[in-house]
């Protein structure tokens, strides 16, 4: 779970992926359109992506996959994520934690 969390606060959106997770996919290019460069750990890519998938977990993300953290904190899934864009709180979420600019 520190682990995540540490990498979570390293960048100004971090997401927790799986390639093959088309919702994933979704919530990444939502979260790019804005003109955001996320940091995307890929849980079924990376080496130890089971431990961060554990740590997930344990932070009570399920499904695990997608967790977004943007400006340190976690925001949640997809459906946190969303949720957002609709009300028009995405993208001044992303200027507060210097993701994009504009």
């Amino acid at each position: 779970m520190e682990m995540v969390k540490r990498l979570g606060s390293e960048d100004p959106v971090v997401i927790f992926s799986k390639s093959s997770c088309c919702i994933s996919y979704t919530v990444k290019t939502l979260i790019c359109s804005f003109g955001a460069n996320p940091t995307v750990y890929e849980l079924d890519e990376v080496a130890n992506g089971e431990e961060l998938e554990k740590g997930l977990t344990e932070l009570g993300r399920q499904p695990t996959v997608p967790a977004v953290f943007i400006g340190k904190k976690l925001v949640g899934g997809s459906k946190e994520v969303m949720s957002l864009n609709v009300k028009g709180k995405l993208k001044p979420m992303l200027i507060e934690a210097k993701a994009i600019w504009v």
